[in-house]
């Protein structure tokens, strides 16, 4: 309930002029039934008690009249039309799941078998559930004790994120001990290099006392939202970080609902994000006020309520020009092929949501999320704007295109030189052309041919062919394991060690 008034709190009127005509249908609805008042008068020499009760007239205009349904109608239909709205529309061109950074505590504690099989182990199961209930959206993983260490950066694959959860274990972490204010720092580096507003979610079986200060701090000085998700059977352990104003606590069950608590909470602090966001165009929600009233207005077909002007209504329809009729079912009745494609695109039916928009800009971007890379760079080839060219580029690179699509980041930033998100763009596709470029000169400078990856042919300044990035990574992974035979648990080790030692 909370979370519901806090988007309220954000209720306005995109179109707040239109109220205005509520005064003349107000004063219609005043005059009628002042018109349709009975004009009764009392018999002479009757007592007034014995009159009343006599009179039929008497208790005429006291009921529900047509006038009384009209306006009311009149009144939801003028609401919908001043634009009610509490959410903002997301970018179309920026995912549509709030990035989140998860901080795993990976402290002895954790290593603890009260909670079976231990704390740590459950956490790694919560934490696998809810990268299942993120689907396109895109995470971070920090694991933190005595130090805090970024393990992941953002990535859209749960499979990733996985592969590294397993091989966390207290012995991995260079310096024991439960420094969350450290792992705060880590993930607010991340966020802050985010174009769209994010979260973090701690998930540890206790917030020391002494990070609790750095918490208050940060999250009063306008930081990222925060949710904290205990594991623990102790429900005394989060009465103390309620406390802390803004910040999300939720205690572990045996079921799903804390996963699902914690999805509440991440998405209610990205529309909250979202809503503040002034470069966002307010999402109009006028329908929801005309449907109530469509339904008032069947009010008119009962026996002695159709209105007089319901035949002229009649009339003026038969002699209109018929527009062209659609066969497509019921869902064109009330919604129009933008908003039937927003509803498949919620739903992450990209491929249908493609086939009914007719906004090119979220067309484009269905045709990419389903994977048609070639028909939404055509689609984002047609619009104007840094935004365009950024989403363009990205198509180019998706199909392989990477020359192309490095140029096409370039022509963003030349044209929008402070969008973060195309500078950021163009060194990931630079990197990609750079990686492509020295696979190439390895490829052919290597004696075994059967690896060859790239056509040995192929000058620098033409277009590697069409390959994708996750095969680069699993190729580069499968010679690392073909080299190295250790387990995640040792290279984790390995690794975090040394970076422990570059910042002492």
């Amino acid at each position: 309930m909370g979370e519901f008034l806090s988007g309220l709190s954000y209720f306005h009127f995109i179109r707040p002029w239109c109220l205005l005509l509520v005064l003349p249908a107000l004063l219609a609805w005043w005059l009628t039934r002042r018109r349709l008042a009975p004009r009764w008068q009392k018999p002479a020499g009757m007592a007034d008690h014995l009159a009343h009760a006599l009179s039929l007239d008497g208790k005429r205009g006291k009921g529900l009249l047509p006038v009384d349904a009209v306006t009311l109608c009149s009144a939801l239909i003028i609401a919908g039309a001043a634009g009610p709205s509490w959410t903002r529309v997301p970018n179309p061109l920026v995912a549509p799941t709030a990035p989140l950074v998860l901080a795993l505590e990976v402290s002895d504690s954790m290593a603890r078998r009260d909670i079976a099989p231990s704390r740590l182990d459950r956490a790694k199961y919560k934490i696998q559930d809810i990268l299942d209930s993120r689907t396109g959206g895109r995470t971070a993983l920090v694991a933190y004790a005595g130090s805090a260490h970024l393990i992941a950066p953002l990535t859209e694959d749960p499979d990733v994120l996985n592969s590294f959860l397993e091989g966390l274990l207290p012995d991995v972490m260079p310096v024991p001990g439960n420094n969350a204010t450290l792992a705060v720092g880590k993930a607010d580096t991340i966020l802050s290099a985010e174009t769209s507003p994010g979260a973090m979610l701690f998930v540890a079986d206790e917030i020391d006392r002494a990070d609790i200060p750095g918490l208050q701090s940060y999250l009063q000085n306008d930081g990222a939202p925060m949710i904290v998700l205990l594991i623990t059977e102790d429900e005394n352990a989060a009465e103390e970080l309620r406390g802390i104003r803004g910040l999300r606590v939720v205690t572990m069950t045996p079921d799903d609902a804390d996963v699902q608590a914690v999805s509440r909470h991440i998405d209610a602090a990205y529309r909250a994000a979202l809503a503040a966001d002034d470069r966002q165009k307010w999402e109009d929600r006028g329908w929801l006020f005309f449907l109530p009233a469509l339904l008032l207005s069947l009010l008119w077909f009962r026996r002695g309520w159709t209105m007089r002007w319901g035949a002229g209504l009649l009339a003026a329809a038969l002699f209109l020009p018929a527009g062209p009729s659609h066969a497509d079912g019921l869902a064109d009745w009330f919604w129009t092929p933008d908003q039937q494609g927003r509803r498949a695109y919620e739903n992450r039916d990209y491929a249908e949501a493609a086939g009914l928009f007719q906004d090119l800009t979220w067309r484009g971007l269905a045709l990419y999320r389903s994977g048609q890379y070639e028909d939404a760079a055509e689609i984002f080839d047609r619009l104007d704007g840094a935004d365009a060219l950024i989403a363009r580029g990205m198509a180019e690179i998706r199909q392989g295109s990477y020359r192309e699509g490095a140029a096409t980041m370039q022509q963003a930033v030349d044209l929008d030189p402070d969008n973060a998100l195309a500078v950021r763009n163009l060194e990931i596709a630079q990197a990609i052309v750079d990686y492509v470029n020295e696979s190439r000169r390895e490829s052919s400078a290597d004696d075994g041919a059967d690896e060859v990856v790239f056509d040995e042919e192929m000058e620098e300044g033409q277009e590697a062919q069409p390959i994708q990035t996750q095969q680069l990574e699993l190729q580069a992974a499968e010679q690392w394991m073909r080299t190295v035979d250790t387990r995640m648990q040792d290279f984790l080790k390995i690794r975090l060690s040394l970076e422990a030692e570059a910042t002492e």
